[in-house]
């Protein structure tokens, strides 16, 4: 019975969100709550020794609670997906500056030549050839051998190149996820928020308004974190979007420039 191999993204995926885990609460333990709590503890005794004291806005309360937190391990854990398609696509478009098919200009490929060239690309590496411009180098030249026609050549790339646009759209969708998950954990925040405050409301009524402020804070603060992780997250995405449809778009391009204008059908 043949063994299923795990693939290696996924694999990635797994160990990149449990180093993030690991590494931003190692950081929020060691440096941004003990800092947190000493800011608050000196804004504390100021405020009780001068009334008209305004307490300034610290980066590090702003960011101590754990939804705030949250959205930093979701926002590195994207970033490092993101690293990784992008070094994919990266890698693909080195290919559009090799002569994979050397062909002088001038030259006609005829159906019965296509074999010779077919082999050339079947050469590579086999990394190499499931990458998109060899799939579509060899399913050109396999669709002119058996069909001998320029128009079915150039509507199967077509074919091949509308369905790795649509495989590189679908793998986006966990980043997507990812970008609406942070406003979300960002309004959980503010709904605990609000509602530690309304518990804490007979306190205000009696003149300690410590707690509620506190609470209002936590509110406030997460739900301002997430929607500037979210913002440029999102940036992120469509940037590497445009990636590849570039590297789809270019690849068509090298196929008909390199390949499919040469060929002489029946």
């Amino acid at each position: 019975m043949k063994k299923k191999n795990i693939p290696v993204e996924f694999v990635y995926q797994l160990f990149a969100l449990i180093i993030a885990i690991i590494v931003v609460h190692a950081f929020y333990v060691s440096i941004v709550r003990p800092n947190a709590v000493e800011v608050l503890e000196q804004q504390a005794i100021e405020a009780e020794a001068n009334p008209d004291y305004i307490r300034d806005r610290s980066t590090w309360v702003l960011i101590k609670d754990l939804e705030q937190e949250s959205c930093f391990i979701l926002m590195f854990w994207a970033l490092a997906i993101m690293t990784y398609k992008a070094r994919d696509i990266i890698r693909e478009r080195n290919l559009l500056e090799i002569e994979l098919i050397p062909i002088a200009e001038g030259m006609r490929i005829l159906p019965e030549d296509t074999r010779e060239f077919a082999r050339q690309v079947e050469a590579l590496p086999g990394e190499r050839q499931r990458m998109l411009l060899p799939r579509a180098l060899i399913n050109a030249l396999r669709r002119f051998n058996s069909t001998r026609n320029i128009q079915d050549v150039s509507s199967a790339t077509n074919d091949v190149f509308e369905s790795e646009a649509d495989r590189l759209e679908s793998e986006l969708s966990m980043i997507r996820y990812i970008s609406w998950a942070i406003p979300s954990i960002g309004f959980i925040g503010t709904v605990r928020g609000i509602g530690e405050a309304l518990a804490q409301a007979d306190k205000a009524v009696q003149g300690d308004i410590a707690g509620v402020t506190q609470s209002l804070g936590v509110a406030f603060n997460s739900t301002f974190i997430a929607l500037l992780i979210s913002i440029f997250l999102m940036f992120l995405v469509y940037q590497l979007q445009l990636l590849q449809e570039r590297l789809v778009f270019d690849s068509k391009n090298y196929l008909d420039e390199k390949l499919i204008r040469h060929m002489k059908g029946d």
